[in-house]
C-alpha cells in the first residue's frame, strides 16, 4: 500500500468524523463538536489533495465518497440508531461493489 492510499483512507477517516460531529453539533448549538466540523475536513480535504498527488482523481474521489458514505451509514444505523431496512443494507452493498468496480478498471 502506497502512502497516497493511506492519505486517502486518512482523509476519509476525516470525512466521517467530521460528517458525525454534524450531527452531534445539533445544529451549531454545541460548540465542540461544531468546531471540530471544521478541523475534521480541513483535515479531510488537506490528506484528499495530497492522495491525489499519486491517485487518478476518479479513483480517488470515488473511493473516498463511496466509502464515506458507506463507514457514514454505519455510524449512523450503530451509533445514531437510524433503520437497518433491506433496501439501505442493499444500496450500501451496491455502493460497495461500485467502488471494487472502479478500483478494478484502474
Amino acid at each position: 500500500m502506497s502512502i497516497s492510499w493511506i492519505y486517502l483512507i486518512a482523509a476519509i477517516l476525516f470525512e466521517v468524523s467530521g460528517t458525525t460531529c454534524m450531527k452531534l453539533s445539533q445544529g451549531f448549538t454545541k460548540l465542540v463538536p461544531s468546531i471540530l466540523i471544521f478541523v475534521f475536513y480541513a483535515l479531510c480535504l488537506s490528506c484528499l489533495t495530497i492522495a491525489l498527488k499519486r491517485i487518478e482523481v476518479s479513483v480517488a474521489y470515488s473511493v473516498w465518497a463511496g466509502l464515506g458514505t458507506v463507514i457514514i451509514a454505519i455510524v449512523g444505523i450503530i451509533w445514531f440508531r437510524e433503520s437497518a431496512t433491506l433496501i439501505k443494507l442493499s444500496s450500501i452493498a451496491l455502493i460497495v461493489v461500485g467502488v471494487i468496480g472502479i478500483n478494478a478498471s484502474e
